[in-house]
């Protein structure tokens, strides 16, 4: 998996990880997987496209997600993001909802958070890749040691960030922002935003407003969340 391209600050830092064995036997889980004419998503070229999109030094935002999305077409290597021409799922939907309650802005007519990567956000889901069809089957292969170090390395950072929450899964995997806060750093926590169970909190949580107010109040440009 080194041949995948990201940018060189975390291609850096993350070196070593790439040597382990854990991604040694990741590496091979998903060679199998390909040989045995399983569809994989996202595309390989694809799968770090979180580390591509956002470099390290630019992170200003952190939103985790879970499993990328298993059905034709969807994933592109950006957590809750479709490409332009795909149909939002419902979890985006209710993003957008949630977006317009809080900053006013009008849901765009298309699924893309790329633009949000590029400002400093990384989207990052705790599994890399996913079965087609088959939602959770590439967890416990090595993806979440993999993005534990990344949220840890995150955590560690000496510039204040904001890391969005959503739900228990996301949680789970931030437990040591949770349980060790940084003080440098803002950890916004609420409900999912999918359709069962967006209504106990995620909606009203208001996470762009306060995301951009923490980062004005630090200096630091906030973003730009509006998507057309």
């Amino acid at each position: 998996m080194t041949e995948f391209v990201m940018q060189k600050d975390w291609a850096s830092v993350l070196e070593e990880e790439f040597q382990k064995p854990y991604m040694k036997n990741l590496q091979a889980f998903l060679q199998k997987e390909l040989e045995e004419q399983k569809v994989i998503y996202p595309p390989k070229d694809l799968i770090f496209n979180a580390f591509c999109k956002t470099a390290l030094h630019q992170v200003k935002v952190v939103i985790v997600g879970q499993d990328p999305y298993h059905n034709p077409g969807q994933a592109e290597g950006l957590a809750f993001s479709v490409a332009k021409g795909v149909t939002p799922p419902p979890s985006l939907k209710n993003i957008y909802k949630e977006l317009q309650s809080d900053l006013g802005i009008t849901p765009p007519n298309h699924g893309s958070l790329v633009s949000w990567a590029k400002q400093g956000v990384l989207l990052i889901n705790a599994t890399l890749t996913v079965e087609a069809h088959n939602p959770k089957s590439h967890h416990g292969k090595g993806w979440e040691i993999f993005t534990d170090q990344v949220v840890n390395l995150l955590s560690q950072k000496k510039a204040p960030l904001v890391f969005i929450l959503w739900g228990k899964s996301a949680q789970d995997k931030c437990t040591k922002v949770l349980t060790q806060p940084n003080p440098l750093h803002l950890v916004l926590t609420s409900a999912h935003p999918s359709p069962y169970s967006a209504m106990y909190g995620f909606f009203e949580s208001k996470p762009f407003s306060k995301a951009n107010a923490f980062l004005q109040m630090h200096g630091i440009s906030p973003i730009n969340w509006n998507l057309k």
